[in-house]
């Protein structure tokens, strides 16, 4: 068949013709329906009318015309107040819109924005020209009746600030306080509410599962697979054939493992280990060959890519694949043939890879191991579990001296290791959380976690190596005014990070972390310290991880669950068997920075909603505990009160500064602290306090506490000299009308978000 020409020209007028905001390759190529066969011409078409002007290319490696520069195009970011601001695609300062100048426009719609003010300062403030593109035609959100009886649906999420109005024969019987899925079928607009239809209905908010429908439909996560992909899953043969080893590495000779949680049902990961006659270890990760069963451009391949990752929540897991292929042959399951590939490291006796080698494989698991068992035979030494495993025994302890060995290199090279205790929620089976307490985190989490750290490094600088176009695993060093504003805070509690004057390294803030180990400010001050950190990301350039202090770094040892490690076991396929030829590595430097940054704005997505889920069933956790006291430690201090977590069971309180009755508190900013003005008495960030339970308000989905010895002496003042009283006069004649007004308020958000210039 021919290839179809293209006409630059007619091209450029296409362009003209849609007229739309600035977008990549791929996304112009989608839209003007570009054969796959022509797109190599097609990016050097576009290309050769940058360099005659006709287009421009802006930050994000986007395409636009000339005269559109000056207007701004980003998601818009929604407030509870109903002010909004544009974020603008590719990076730069943020756009500031009134309330009254949204024109319709709801959280999360891609809008064109004008910046009409603010240039000069970089707080740039404008109106929404144009909704280009909406988040979603539909929400979730509760069914209300207002004063005349007619149905409303409020948005579960605040920052979708307008009602929809709902005939009643499109309520499909939803009971007033249902939880339902509503299809928009008139936007808002400036002198028009917004109205639709019920889709869904969830049923009442504390129903058991109705929390997690309702979390996985705000952050407009899927939880069904497309049917083409399920099929394409379910086609795939669980075994794995004589015709698909030939050509691999046979592994199925060695001892290799799986290590995982006692729940897991999908292994993606496997370990091989022996030491060599010079000493030196031999290291095997063996990771599920996902690559070979969801080919590029495939049904599963488009599914994956739009989920970017799995998401994890307390009671379930929603999947990036279907699980016929996550729990089928692309799980590393004990005593079957699985094809991998595979990692393997010679390291040295201080943790250095002298030399690597990458393969193809095929395993065949010895054991399905959990890191229960792995600690019990190593660090607790049990006899009846090193007894089971007596022909695995060697292997595990040869596993935890590497770890000792890698710990120690990653650690002297100035690797930042929190190790901080985090919660683990036990739910029942209509997933009410019953319990919450510490996560174990035993000798076999860290010993596959520096495994798997190394393999992913030793990927990432043969990718470098070798020059091919992939994804890094990039965390870029702290902004230093942040920095500075940490070394501020942390300095009037005694410590420091003592930097050299040359800049802040990763070994600063491991060292800070050390001095604070077991003291009453550590969990805080970690907390602030990730906090003053970026946050880490996927990138098609190698920008280096700051907090691991690697130089280069990269995701490969999770295709099932992330995207982004499927991705680079493509290209290592097509390195190792020469399939990278110069048209091939043009197309991924083409599409890459597009896949890098969708798939971190599913990651953070995904992680988005695991902590609003967790959130809002911690909060209902806490219940039936109002009027109990909890030991706690402040977390965050603010001019409104203290965050306060509880230790026993790691849920975040509110104390309201209305609540510290016992004097007048003001707030110190700079040292981030509330004093008494009369009793000299300071809350800082990590003081140990007592709390009591006031209140748990799950429609903002929060424990207001009190402060339990401020309560107590309140009280006791109250019994002795009885209820406080004003002794001011009343003014005589008519009374001012009171302060509380909607416009009002949303005036006095407006200048405040105004002079603050952020989001």
């Amino acid at each position: 068949m021919p290839v179809p020409a293209l006409d630059r020209h007619h091209l450029l007028e296409q362009l003209r013709a849609a007229a739309g905001p600035p977008a990549t390759t791929r996304d112009l190529a989608r839209q003007l329906a570009i054969p796959r066969e022509v797109q190599a011409t097609f990016r050097r078409e576009l290309k050769a009318l940058v360099a005659e002007g006709a287009l421009v290319v802006v930050r994000g490696n986007r395409y636009t015309l000339p005269d559109r520069v000056h207007d701004v195009t980003g998601r818009l970011q929604g407030h509870a107040s109903g002010i909004a601001f544009v974020l603008p695609e590719g990076g730069g300062p943020d756009v500031f819109i009134p309330a009254s100048r949204r024109g319709g426009a709801m959280h999360g719609d891609r809008v064109v924005a004008r910046v009409e003010s603010g240039r000069e300062t970089g707080r740039l403030e404008g109106r929404i020209l144009e909704v280009r593109e909406r988040r979603s035609a539909r929400i979730v959100g509760q069914v209300r009746r207002d004063r005349r009886g007619v149905a409303l649906v409020r948005p579960f999420d605040a920052r979708l600030d307008t009602d929809i109005r709902v005939p009643a024969d499109a309520l499909l019987e939803a009971a007033d306080g249902d939880m339902v899925t509503v299809e928009i079928t008139r936007w808002p607009g400036p002198t028009a509410d917004a109205a639709g239809r019920v889709v869904e209905v969830l049923g009442p908010l504390d129903d058991p599962g109705v929390d997690t429908e309702v979390v996985l439909r705000k952050h407009g996560i899927p939880d069904d697979h497309a049917p083409d992909a399920v099929a394409e899953a379910r086609a795939r043969d669980a075994a794995v054939h004589p015709h698909e080893i030939a050509g691999r590495t046979d592994f199925r000779g060695d001892i290799v493992v799986t290590i995982d949680g006692e729940h897991a049902r999908d292994f993606d990961d496997a370990i091989s280990l022996t030491r060599r006659p010079n000493g030196h270890y031999w290291l095997g990760v063996h990771i599920a060959d996902v690559a070979h069963y969801v080919r590029e451009g495939s049904a599963l391949d488009l599914d994956g890519f739009e989920r970017g990752t799995s998401v994890y929540f307390p009671e379930r897991a929603v999947h990036m694949f279907p699980h016929e292929l996550a729990t089928g042959v692309c799980s590393l399951n004990p005593h079957v043939d699985r094809l991998v590939q595979s990692c393997l490291m010679e390291v040295n006796r201080q943790g250095d890879v002298v030399r690597y080698e990458l393969h193809d494989g095929v395993i065949h698991s010895r054991a399905r191991m959990t890191y229960t068992a792995v600690n019990g035979i190593v660090a607790e030494r049990d006899p009846a579990l090193r007894e089971t495993y007596h022909a695995l025994v060697p292997t595990f302890e040869l596993m935890h001296e590497l770890f000792t060995v890698l710990n120690g290199r990653r650690r002297r090279r100035g690797s930042i290791d929190f190790d901080l205790p985090e919660a683990e929620v036990r739910v029942d089976a209509d997933g009410a959380i019953f319990d919450i307490v510490a996560a174990e985190r035993n000798v076999a989490h860290r010993l596959i976690e520096e495994f798997m750290l190394l393999a992913n490094e030793t990927v990432a600088a043969h990718l470098e190596a070798q020059g091919m176009p992939s994804l890094y695993r990039v965390h870029e060093a702290p902004e230093p005014l942040r920095v500075l504003e940490f070394e501020d805070f942390v300095s009037s509690l005694g410590v420091g990070l003592e930097a050299a004057p040359g800049g802040v390294h990763p070994r600063d803030f491991q060292r800070l972390v050390d001095r604070i180990k077991g003291t009453p400010e550590e969990r805080p001050i970690a907390f602030l310290m990730l906090r003053t950190m970026q946050k880490a990301r996927y990138d098609a350039q190698n920008l280096g991880h700051f907090g691991l202090a690697a130089h280069t770094y990269t995701h490969f040892t999770s295709p099932i669950r992330r995207y982004p490690d499927l991705v680079v076991h493509r290209v290592l396929r097509e390195l190792r068997h020469g399939l990278a030829d110069e048209e091939r590595r043009a197309e991924l430097e083409e599409a890459l920075p597009e896949v890098a940054q969708h798939t971190s704005a599913m990651e953070r997505r995904a992680q988005e909603a695991e902590r609003e889920l967790l959130q809002w069933k911690k909060v209902r956790f806490m219940t039936d505990k109002v009027g109990e006291v909890f030991a706690g430690y402040v977390t965050g201090v603010t001019a409104f009160g203290l965050f306060v977590q509880m230790t026993d069971h790691f849920v975040e309180g509110l104390v309201h500064v209305s609540t510290l009755a016992d004097d007048f508190y003001r707030f110190d900013e700079q040292a981030r602290v509330l004093f008494g003005e009369r009793t000299q008495r300071i809350f800082r960030l990590g003081d140990g306090v007592r709390v009591q339970v006031l209140r748990v308000d799950m429609d903002r989905r929060q424990v207001e506490l009190g402060i339990a010895e401020v309560l107590e002496r309140v009280r006791r003042d109250e019994r002795t000299r009885g209820p406080r009283r004003s002794h001011a006069s009343p003014k005589k004649g008519r009374p001012a009308p009171p302060r509380t007004g909607k416009r009002r308020r949303d005036g006095r958000r407006e200048r405040s978000a105004k002079k603050r210039g952020g989001r």
